[in-house]
């Protein structure tokens, strides 16, 4: 399983925002978590918490692009954009990463999907109801597990048809977003039905307000206990790549149940 180490270059992201706003401190955590064993480093400069503001342009491209510079040839990891946007893509592709993480599934900007498939980087697709600020204002759901994966599989279908590979995708169901703690639990229960599909899969519920629904209030540092019990649920269930904020604890994590698994089976 592939770990992604999260950096948020931004003020207000929900467990870190602030942390590693300045260029030199993002560059410094990313380095460090490669150092913890991360495979991809995922750096974002627009917060997608609920109820987040949209940040220009530019000024995501100030946030982000000096951090891609400053890793693009200096780490071994893989660099990734989490952005919705097509121009801060294009420029962090440029720059040197590899990755285009977007929690709109290519569908924030109408050129979107044609913009990633001349790029030919990798594309995590995930699934989202709504928008950051109003996607959890009463999310609602007929049968959540199927809705997620009928919408994935509309999304890799649109990309095929662009021209964007299979092997190019990643698909996400977005746990958190714009679900509530019960839809979060039945898209846990049968995360299988989205390895089915037959594509590469991420999970990000690393420090998500869900753990402490289902345990008691906390600050998002605190919940590293409950980031690695849905990361250990998504390695079972067969997901590919992970996504967190405490790296060396995740690795670790994996490493014990892999070896628990491996002596099981032997």
């Amino acid at each position: 399983m592939k770990i992604l180490g999260i950096v948020n270059v931004t003020p207000d992201s929900f467990s870190d925002g602030g942390l590693h706003f300045q260029t030199q401190q993002a560059v410094d955590h990313a380095l460090r978590l490669e150092d913890e064993g991360a495979h991809i480093l995922d750096i974002g400069g627009e917060s997608t918490r609920p109820g987040a503001p949209t940040v220009p342009d530019d000024q995501e491209l100030t946030r982000v692009l000096p951090v891609i510079e400053a890793l693009a040839g200096r780490v071994e990891a893989t660099l990734s954009i989490d952005t919705r946007k097509p121009k801060v893509v294009q420029a962090a592709v440029a720059a040197g990463a590899g990755l285009w993480n977007d929690v709109t599934a290519l569908r924030y900007a109408e050129e979107s999907v044609e913009v990633a498939a001349k790029l030919g980087c990798d594309v995590a697709l995930m699934h989202m109801l709504g928008e950051p600020g109003t996607m959890q204002q009463d999310p609602t759901y007929s049968d959540v597990v199927s809705e997620v994966k009928e919408f994935l599989e509309e999304r890799m279908a649109t990309c095929e048809q662009a021209g964007i590979a299979r092997d190019r995708l990643i698909i996400d169901p977005g746990i958190g977003f714009g679900k509530t703690l019960d839809h979060n639990l039945a898209l846990f229960r049968e995360l299988e039905t989205f390895t089915d599909l037959g594509v590469r899969t991420l999970l990000g519920a690393s420090r998500k307000r869900f753990i402490a629904a289902l345990d008691r209030a906390s600050d998002a540092a605190d919940r590293v206990g409950g980031s690695l019990a849905a990361a250990l649920r998504g390695a079972q269930a067969g997901f590919t790549h992970v996504r967190v904020h405490d790296v060396a604890a995740t690795r670790q994590a994996l490493a014990v149940a892999s070896a628990i698994g491996e002596a099981a089976d032997a």
